[in-house]
Order: structure tokens, then C-alpha cells, then sequence
């Protein structure tokens, strides 16, 4: 029986034409269906009971979905992040996960710094000024003069921190997990509590996983720690800010600014308050863009899939 394969990783669409012939040398048939930023629970319930394995983006493979697919048997991730995957479902139905660890590590570190330099020199704000002819001369600071917080301390957060030494910046770092003495020497980075983090830094960069222990890490206690000069920078994941917290906070001025890169709800909703609020930048949950990168994932998260359909084959 020809295997079925579920293509729904949007950034591995427009160009799965080129791996066809790969496809169709394994005997697989592609169901490449319209998906506009991820696929939802109920729309992955009629998508799952007849194909085998899975090319996914941040698409919601519940544990009902999961259970939904009794010919699935490998969900290749295109990226890193593995949050929109019930992974003990998918351990106990002997499904494979796998990813590209380390995918976007550049890219996304420096999208942060971006975001940071953007702050520090006020650079869209005097854009903006100078297009309605206006001559301000906008408060700007050195980054040598600031410190950067990091909430997670993994592959991009020590990416943003060797970016943000060479600048400089006074580092914090902050993790559940312990970080190596030799590495936080090289770079200056001192590890702190999270409240304590939160109340010196000038930026805090959230570069941490979504899960239990994170979600809505960052919240009302946390925003009201931070300085009201403080600027909050995420391209993680959305849930682990409580948007409407953050709202609230950069409304009533108890924080300058945020720079946010993902969001609880993906697409952004077209009413959200975030849309009007000046002292924010927002991006369509592209801090991973970088064709080299895409490439390489492209590649990867091919090669996993087929390695798994014909170890299930075989057995």
C-alpha cells in the first residue's frame, strides 16, 4: 500500500515541488492541504486517519489527534520547537518526533539584537518622525551603558549574549538549567534569580522553551518588577508572556517598550491593542528567517522522515 505523508509546514510548502521525485522514489503520496500559519486540532481530526507520517509547522498534534491517526507513525518538525506536539501521547502510540535542534540559533539572535539597537538609538521612532517632517532629536544610549537580561540560556540565549558582549552590555542570565562556570566567564555573564533579573535589566530577552514551567513566566508580578525604562523582547513563543498583562503594562507606562515576535494567537488577531500601541515592534513570527537556514531544515526534516517510515516499514 502507497504511503501517505501530511505536508502542512507552511515554510516547506511553496517548495515541496522540488522534493516530489524524492517522495514518489519511497512510494509516497503527498497530501499537501491550505494552511495559512498552523493547522488546528479539528482541522488535523480530518486530515490524520490515513497517512503515515507528517512534514509539520507549529501545527496542534493533540493527544486526540494523535490517536485520530492509527497509520501514523512519524511527525517530522520543520524547526526546533516541539511545544504544539502532545510528545507523551506520542511516545505511548509509538509515534516518532524529531526536529532540527540548533535550527535558527543565528537568525533569531540576531533579530534580537536588532530589536535591541532598534531601542537603544531609537532608530524607527526618528524614521517615523523624519517622514512627517519632523526634526527631533530623541534620547538615545549606548549599549555599553545597559544591561541585558536573558531568560533561558540555551543554544540562541548564549547566541544573543556573545552578540550583546562584543557591544558591551552588562549580562544576566537566568535558567533552570545550570550553566557551565567556564562559559559565563568567557562571555560576563553573572546568573541571577528571575526577579532579580527582572528588576536590573534595561532589556530582558525571553530565549526560553514553552512548557509547563514557562507558560506565562512573564505576567503582572513580573512586568511590575521592571524598570519603567525597561524594554521586553520575545521570539520564543507567545504563551509565555500573558499578552493581556503586557498590554496593560506598556498602556499604563509601567515599561517603555516590547518587541514581539510571536504571539498567543497566530496569525495577530486584527483587534489586537497590541497593533495600536506605539512603543511596540511587531513581526510576524519571523525572527527565523534565513534561506541558508531554511535550507538546511528543509533537507533535515526530509531525510528524518524517510528514515523513520522505512524503520516502521521494516519492522
Amino acid at each position: 500500500m502507497k504511503r501517505r505523508v501530511l505536508v502542512s509546514a507552511p515554510y516547506f510548502q511553496p517548495v515541496v515541488d522540488r522534493f516530489r521525485e524524492v517522495f514518489a522514489e519511497a512510494d509516497i503520496e503527498l497530501v499537501v492541504p491550505p494552511v495559512e500559519e498552523r493547522l488546528s486540532e479539528e482541522e488535523l481530526l480530518k486530515l490524520v486517519c490515513d497517512v503515515d507520517g507528517a512534514i509539520c509547522g507549529d501545527d496542534q498534534f493533540t493527544e486526540r489527534v494523535l490517536e485520530a491517526g492509527p497509520r501514523l507513525k512519524v511527525i517530522s518538525k520543520w524547526g526546533t520547537g516541539v511545544d504544539s506536539i502532545d510528545r507523551q501521547a506520542a511516545a505511548r502510540l509509538r509515534i516518532a518526533v524529531c526536529n532540527t535542534p540548533n535550527a535558527f540559533t543565528d537568525p533569531v539572535a540576531d533579530t534580537v539584537l536588532g530589536y535591541i539597537l532598534c531601542f537603544a538609538r531609537q532608530l524607527p521612532w526618528m524614521n517615523h518622525d523624519m517622514r512627517r517632517n519632523l526634526w527631533v532629536k530623541r534620547l538615545s544610549v549606548s549599549l555599553r551603558e545597559c544591561t541585558l537580561g536573558i531568560i533561558g540560556v540555551g543554544n540562541i540565549g548564549k547566541a544573543v549574549a556573545r552578540r550583546a558582549a562584543i557591544f558591551g552590555m552588562r549580562l544576566l542570565g537566568n535558567d533552570i538549567v545550570t550553566i557551565r562556570s567556564e562559559w559565563l566567564a568567557e562571555v560576563g555573564m553573572h546568573t541571577v534569580g528571575k526577579e532579580e533579573l527582572l528588576r536590573q535589566a534595561d532589556f530582558v530577552s525571553l530565549n526560553c522553551d514553552l512548557n509547563p514551567t514557562s507558560y506565562h513566566l512573564i505576567s503582572r508580578p513580573e512586568l511590575g518588577l521592571m524598570k519603567p525604562t525597561a524594554c521586553l523582547i520575545n521570539t520564543a513563543r507567545g504563551s509565555i508572556i500573558d499578552e493581556p498583562a503586557l498590554v496593560r503594562a506598556l498602556q499604563q507606562k509601567q515599561i517603555a517598550n516590547a518587541a514581539l515576535d510571536v504571539f498567543e494567537r497566530e496569525p495577530l488577531p486584527a483587534d489586537s491593542p497590541l497593533r495600536s500601541l506605539e512603543n511596540v515592534l511587531l513581526a510576524p513570527h519571523n525572527a527565523n528567517s534565513s534561506p541558508v537556514a531554511w535550507e538546511q531544515i528543509h533537507q533535515n526534516t526530509v531525510r528524518q522522515l524517510l528514515e523513520h517510515l522505512s524503520v516502521s516499514l521494516s519492522k
